[in-house]
């Protein structure tokens, strides 16, 4: 069974996120959610954890946090153990609450957290749970842009730190409204599947924790491991599909013979979980947001369309990604 890999190290940053099994919500009551935070103290003082932000939304909760000692696979599991046990007991239920096993990924520096701060900040107004985020009492934010009076747990200082201004609380509640704008270019910069940052922090992971061979249940392992040239990856679909990359070249309005064919190729970059939109972009000379559109665009197309999707299915069978 595929399983996540978790990277650990000392002072290490995380997006931590997980769901509840099969869709099903993980709090029913403001008692559940005031037991969660209250776990959440217990997980900073027993595994000398900071926490930054959190979110905690019906069927699943984000968190970003640092672990000052490398335990986030100790920690989270007496994290998830305990409220599952304390929640079955409260709501006299049994068996498995989460989703499988949680999710991190980790977060090259201080820039990003406090870019994926406002991404989970963020979540209930997305999800139409309130209109105002000023008015969800069950995420940090109000600490964050109101200055209310927060836990000694919950550590704030180093994301309002990045702030410039008089009133960083202010400052953080219009980059939190603004963050609309630029999601797409936080959430494609995900690496493997495993990381936030740069190409440079990517190499200095692969470097200290890789090794020199594959793993059968890790495939964010794997793809680090294969990893993958771009443009020789393009070169060899392109001549797959018999057609000449020159033909459309930079143009963001190709003919129409030859549009699924930068469609499908598009759909292939994004599916090796290596390249961020941007750099996709760069490829075709479109813009982040153009490579997702065409992208989700592709994949509705082909569960439409037979001849579609076994043609991409094709591709991929036969290119080494």
């Amino acid at each position: 069974m595929a399983r996540q890999w978790r990277i650990e190290y000392p002072n290490a940053l995380y997006h931590v996120l997980s769901r509840g099994n099969g869709g099903q919500d993980i709090y029913r009551s403001d008692d559940d959610r005031h037991l969660f935070l209250s776990l959440l103290e217990d997980l900073s003082e027993r595994f000398n954890i900071d926490i930054y932000a959190y979110v905690l939304m019906d069927n699943h909760y984000h968190l970003l946090l640092k672990t000052k000692n490398a335990n986030l696979s100790k920690a989270m599991q007496w994290f998830g153990t305990t409220y599952t046990r304390k929640f079955n007991l409260n709501n006299h239920t049994s068996g498995h609450l989460f989703q499988g096993r949680f999710k991190s990924m980790i977060v090259e520096n201080d820039a990003y957290l406090l870019r994926l701060s406002c991404y989970i900040h963020r979540n209930p107004l997305k999800a139409g749970m309130v209109k105002r985020l000023s008015d969800y009492p069950w995420s940090s934010y109000r600490f964050y842009a109101y200055k209310k009076k927060l836990p000694e747990w919950l550590n704030t200082r180093l994301i309002l730190n990045q702030l410039s201004g008089k009133d960083k609380h202010r400052v953080y509640r219009i980059k939190v409204h603004q963050y609309s704008e630029e999601k797409d270019s936080l959430l494609d910069d995900i690496k493997h599947g495993l990381i936030y940052g740069s190409d440079k922090f990517v190499a200095s992971i692969k470097k200290r924790f890789l090794g020199n061979k594959q793993e059968a249940e890790l495939p964010q392992h794997n793809r680090m491991y294969r990893d993958i040239d771009a443009k020789k990856l393009l070169r060899s679909a392109a001549a797959f599909l018999n057609f000449d990359l020159k033909a459309f070249g930079n143009s963001k309005k190709p003919r129409l013979e030859n549009k699924d064919n930068r469609d499908m190729l598009v759909y292939l970059l994004k599916q090796t979980g290596r390249f961020s939109n941007q750099e996709i972009g760069n490829f075709f000379g479109l813009t982040y947001s153009a490579i997702s559109r065409i992208a989700n665009q592709f994949k509705d197309r082909m569960a439409e369309d037979k001849r579609l999707a076994a043609g991409f299915a094709k591709l991929y069978s036969n290119i080494k990604v």
